[in-house]
């Protein structure tokens, strides 16, 4: 069969965000000082490969911490726990590292300050939508003291038009001060708003667990540009690239980079010559380490000090 691909257009910036690559470190970080094994709660991010090459390197992934032996060192996902698994977990008497990315954990601190309760942060007192006719359905017990708040991952323009209609049936709702969807997703997003009108497909590295990765698929295909998502280069489908001449790459923050190069080489395969990088702006966002794994910890200092 023969393919017209010619040319790959890598989105700008793709792949890992600061919360991803601060959650890997701690995981790599951990099983460096501690040695295997390290229990990881759920995915530590929403990728096969990434969560694949930990294990191979020591560690063990669990839902329940009845998985986890008294004494281990155990590691929070990105995504976050809820307080009934900190409290189990510090009960429990484990050493725990917590890898909820710090924007994720605003949120969530948000939650906590403005809202009577939560979905596993507190109580009660939630109301989960998650288009606008759900708006229309939600029926809180009051409506004086209402806030809203976003999961970091969404489509910008669907939760800007979710929003629009919680404030228009509910005026005197609260908001955060800045927006909660997080600095990756939105780059991402306005990097395939860029790339789709100069594209006949856009291709997304991602997982089909990863929230991020999904809304990038479904915003190209929402732009009239069709959008397929792939977890591996093994996933690409010949049929999609019969008449294309022009592809679009991207990668979901918790993709990495060797997955790209890996879907950029079977792209080359398939007839394409050249590979460009849109322009972009590099992100520059770190997050810092949690206290103990990192390199000069405040209790290495105190050790070098005594010596």
């Amino acid at each position: 069969m023969n393919h017209s691909v010619q040319s790959v257009l890598l989105a700008e910036p793709r792949g890992f965000c600061a919360g991803v690559d601060r959650a890997i470190e701690i995981v790599e970080k951990a099983l460096a000082k501690f040695g295997a094994p390290i229990y990881v709660r759920h995915e530590i991010v929403h990728n096969t490969y990434v969560v694949n090459d930990l294990k191979t390197k020591g560690a063990i992934f669990i839902e329940a911490l009845d998985d986890v032996p008294a004494g281990a060192t155990l590691v929070f996902s990105a995504h976050g726990v809820s307080r009934a698994v900190q409290q189990e977990a510090a009960v429990r008497g484990f050493r725990v590292f917590d890898a909820t990315c710090p924007l994720v954990t605003k949120v969530h601190v948000e939650v906590a300050n403005e809202v009577e309760g939560t979905m596993g942060q507190l109580d009660s007192g939630i109301h989960l939508v998650e288009d606008v006719a759900d708006v229309a359905r939600v029926a809180p017990r009051q409506t004086n003291k209402l806030a809203v708040v976003t999961q970091t991952t969404l489509s910008v323009d669907d939760a800007a038009e979710i929003a629009a209609a919680i404030k228009a049936r509910f005026p005197k709702v609260r908001e955060p001060k800045q927006q909660d969807i997080c600095y990756a997703t939105q780059n991402r997003q306005d990097a395939i708003k860029l790339m789709s009108a100069q594209v006949d497909v856009v291709i997304v590295v991602g997982s089909p667990t990863s929230s991020n990765s999904n809304r990038l698929a479904e915003l190209a295909r929402k732009l009239g540009t069709p959008g397929f998502m792939v977890d591996s280069a093994d996933d690409l489908q010949p049929e999609w690239f019969g008449q294309i001449t022009r592809v679009g790459l991207t990668a979901g923050a918790s993709a990495p980079e060797i997955l790209v190069t890996q879907v950029i080489a079977r792209l080359k395969a398939l007839g394409a010559v050249s590979v460009q990088s849109m322009d972009g702006s590099p992100e520059t966002v770190k997050f810092p380490l949690p206290k103990g794994l990192r390199p000069w910890s405040e209790d290495d200092l105190v050790v070098s000090e005594s010596l």
